[in-house]
C-alpha cells in the first residue's frame, strides 16, 4: 500500500481498524480529528492515566503508523482544507450515520467530482439503504439484531452475547478487504468506487452457514452452549481434572484416533458407535462414555495426548496463558513498542497473517491529537502565520 493516501475520518473501532490495516501494509493514512476533541477513543481505555492524556487504549489499539490532523469541519476553511486533502487522496473513508456525511457537503458526488478516481468507503450500523439505515448502533447491539446472541449460550442461561467486540473488527477487516479490491478496480478503470459497509451484513456474513442451512433446509439454530457446530457426540466441551477441553472428533479417522489414543479401541468395536450414523443415534451414551474417560487427567495433558494422535483438541485457555505460550510469541500476534515518558511497553496488533514469513506490524505509534496538522498543512502550502491564524479561528 505503499504509495496511497487514505483520508480518515473514522472514529471508535469499526472504521479505525479499517485504516489500521492499510496503515499497516504501507498507506500514509491522515486520520482526520476534530480541534480540542479528538476521536471518542482517545479518552476510553482500562489505564486512567493514558485517557486523561488523550492516549486511551482504546484509541492506542487501532491508530498506529497513522497521522492525525485536526480540522473543524463546521467551518468553511475546515472543510476546504479537507477537500484539499482529497483532491490528492486515493481513498476516503467515513462513519457517519448515513446522511450525514451529505450535509457536511462530502457525499460520494460531491468527493467524486473533488476526485475522479477516490475509493470512497462508508461504514455504517445497517448500511446506505433500507429502513434501518439511519439507526445507529454499536457492536452489542448489532449482536442482539443480528441472531448471534440466540445461537449463544444455553437455554438456561439464555441469549449471550460473544465476550469481545468482535462485529466491528469483523467490520473493520470487510471494509480493509473491500478498499484494496476497489483500489484494483479505479486503477483499472479510471473511476471512483462507492463501497456501502454495514455492521450487521457483515455480522450476518459470518453466520454464513447458519443462513444457508435455515433458508435452504428450514433448519432453526437453538442455543448450543460449548457444543460443536458439527453435532458430533464426539466433539464440543468436555471436563476434565482441572478444566474444560474442546474436541473435535468428527469423522471416521478422527474418531478412530480418539478411541486409540484414549487406549478404548472396544468402542469401535461397539456396534452402536461404529460407524457416524451409528454414533448420532447413540449419541446419548457415547457423550456418557467419553465424559469419564476425559474427567481421569489434566486438560492439558489431553491436549498434548490427543494432538500427537493427530485429533484436534485445546484446552479452554484464559488470554494470559494463551499469551504467554511460545507459539503466541512465534506468530507475534501483537508488537510490543515503546511509547514516550510511559513506562510499561504499549502492545499494539499487527496484521492477522504473514507476508513472506515476515510478521507486519507497526512502526510508528499512536500520534496525540493533532501532531500532524502543521506538516501535513505546510505541504499544501500553509504558512506558519496561516498556521496560527487557523489556530486562533479553532479551524484546527
Amino acid at each position: 500500500m505503499a504509495g496511497t493516501r487514505v483520508v480518515d475520518l473514522t472514529q471508535v473501532l469499526a472504521g479505525p481498524y479499517a485504516a489500521y490495516q492499510l496503515a499497516l501494509m504501507g498507506a500514509e493514512v491522515l486520520k482526520i480529528e476534530p480541534p480540542g476533541v479528538g476521536d471518542w477513543s482517545r479518552d476510553k481505555g482500562h489505564l486512567p492515566e493514558l485517557n486523561a492524556e488523550g492516549m486511551g487504549l482504546t484509541y492506542l489499539t487501532q491508530n498506529a503508523n497513522k497521522k492525525s490532523v485536526t480540522l473543524n469541519l463546521k467551518s468553511a476553511e475546515g472543510l476546504e482544507i479537507l477537500k484539499r486533502l482529497i483532491s490528492d487522496a486515493d481513498v476516503f473513508i467515513e462513519n457517519f450515520r448515513p446522511g450525514t456525511i451529505s450535509r457536511l457537503g462530502l457525499s460520494f458526488d460531491t468527493v467524486r467530482e473533488i476526485n475522479p478516481k477516490i475509493v470512497y468507503c462508508s461504514i455504517s450500523a445497517f448500511g446506505q439503504d433500507g429502513e434501518m439505515s439511519s439507526r445507529p448502533a454499536y457492536d452489542h447491539v448489532i449482536q442482539g439484531m443480528s441472531g448471534i446472541m440466540k445461537t449463544t449460550g444455553t437455554l438456561d442461561t439464555g441469549p449471550q452475547k460473544v465476550g469481545a467486540p468482535y462485529i466491528d473488527y469483523a467490520t473493520g477487516l470487510n471494509a480493509a478487504f473491500a478498499i484494496v479490491s476497489a483500489l484494483h478496480e479505479t486503477r483499472r478503470t479510471g473511476e471512483a468506487v462507492h463501497l456501502d459497509v454495514a455492521m450487521l451484513d457483515t455480522s450476518m456474513l459470518l453466520m454464513a452457514s447458519l443462513l444457508t442451512s435455515h433458508l435452504t433446509g428450514g433448519w432453526m439454530p437453538v442455543p448450543s452452549g460449548n457444543e460443536a457446530w458439527s453435532q458430533s457426540p464426539s466433539s464440543g466441551a468436555f471436563e476434565t481434572v482441572d478444566g474444560l477441553l474442546m474436541l473435535a472428533a468428527n469423522n471416521d479417522r478422527q474418531f478412530n484416533a480418539l478411541c486409540i489414543a484414549v487406549n478404548r479401541g472396544d468402542i469401535l468395536e461397539d456396534r452402536r458407535w461404529n460407524d457416524a450414523a451409528n454414533r448420532a443415534c447413540n449419541a446419548k451414551e457415547l457423550r456418557a462414555e467419553l465424559v469419564g474417560i476425559f474427567k481421569t487427567r489434566s486438560a492439558i495433558e489431553w491436549e498434548k495426548l490427543l494432538a500427537a494422535a493427530g485429533v484436534p483438541a485445546a484446552k479452554v485457555r484464559s488470554l494470559d496463558e494463551v499469551l504467554a505460550e511460545d507459539h503466541a510469541r512465534t506468530r507475534e500476534f501483537v508488537r510490543a513498542m515503546k511509547w514516550l515518558h510511559h513506562p510499561e511497553d504499549i502492545h499494539l496488533p499487527t496484521l492477522g497473517f504473514k507476508a513472506n514469513r515476515q510478521v507486519i506490524g507497526p512502526t510508528v505509534v499512536p500520534p496525540r491529537l493533532g501532531a500532524d496538522t502543521s506538516s501535513v498543512l505546510h505541504e499544501l502550502g500553509f504558512s506558519d502565520e496561516d498556521l496560527r491564524r487557523l489556530a486562533e479561528n479553532v479551524v484546527i
